[in-house]
């Protein structure tokens, strides 16, 4: 029994409803990386850590024990934990962690002003980085190409204000169907000096990729990928993220929430700690040298 005035340590613990998809390497270091930040500011914190399934009757379960523990707010790594918080807990304060495209995704208005009960710790690198590093290895760049979707087509825009910051123009193209592919490879490959990606999974199939990277291969232009998988399938580069530095933003996110700031009200992140990868087969075989710069801080040399 607490006495009159005195806050019961049960009551004044912090309950963090976690929601994950599955355990993978990725997933756990954003975990532990946003546990270590959260920890530093509330030792009397609890994680309650839900995986969440895709049968109805899990789905159920896991809503229940949710509801029951009433958690001060919810943490969710990956989109597909999002999508599940979204669609069964739009009352309860939501911070996301890796997630990529958040805006397009859905779940946020804007970075800037997420409009909604959520907010979070993005892996989006920034468009201007990303350009940025394509100019230090491609430094005639002055034409930069884009093949998109339906799916992607909302991003063209601010990234062709990026572009044009940094006396770039983009040249986007898009693509309704692969076999539109050829000849959209074609039409930029006669007026760009290089090549960058979306995230675009209607268009990043495993044989159009093949078909792509082998493609800008023949044809001696850079193509910079939007992950570090694709570099080791032939991209010539590409920026990734750390997970860990993911979690310590969605960490810094959740410390302001439960202090009492509305998550509408908080920016959305992007990747704040950048990796550098590069295929070395790649570069020799289009022409293209690596600034020294650059080789001396890659996270990894593809082969």
């Amino acid at each position: 029994m607490c006495l009159p005035g005195i806050v019961s340590p049960v009551s004044s613990r912090v309950h963090i409803a976690v929601l994950m998809s599955d355990s993978l390497t990725s997933t756990m270091r954003t975990l532990h990386g946003a546990q270590k930040v959260i920890r530093r500011e509330h030792s009397q914190v609890t994680f309650h850590s839900f995986h969440i399934g895709r049968s109805s009757d899990e789905t159920l379960r896991i809503v229940d024990s949710v509801r029951t523990i009433r958690p001060t707010l919810l943490l969710t790594i990956g989109s597909s934990a999002t999508q599940f918080a979204q669609d069964n807990f739009a009352d309860i304060p939501t911070v996301f962690a890796a997630v990529m495209y958040p805006v397009l995704s859905g779940f946020v208005k804007s970075t800037a002003r997420p409009g909604s009960n959520i907010t979070g710790a993005s892996i989006d690198v920034p468009i201007d980085v990303q350009f940025r590093y394509f100019k230090k290895i491609v430094p005639n760049l002055k034409r930069v190409g884009v093949l998109y979707t339906d799916s992607t087509a909302s991003l063209i825009p601010p990234a062709a204000a990026e572009a044009e910051g940094l006396k770039l123009k983009l040249v986007p193209i898009k693509v309704s169907d692969t076999r539109e592919l050829p000849q959209a490879l074609d039409s930029l490959a006669a007026v760009v000096e290089g090549i960058w990606s979306l995230a675009d999974p209607n268009l990043f199939d495993p044989r159009s990729t093949k078909y792509i990277l082998l493609n800008t291969a023949r044809k001696g232009i850079p193509f910079m990928g939007f992950s570090r998988h694709v570099v080791a399938s032939g991209a010539l580069f590409a920026l990734d993220f750390d997970y860990k530095a993911v979690g310590h933003q969605a960490g810094e996110i959740v410390n302001r929430v439960i202090k009492g700031e509305k998550p509408q009200e908080i920016s959305v992140t992007s990747a704040d700690v950048i990796w550098f990868h590069y295929n070395e087969k790649t570069a020799k075989h289009i022409e293209v040298t690596i600034p020294e710069e650059l080789v001396a801080v890659a996270k990894e040399v593809y082969r």
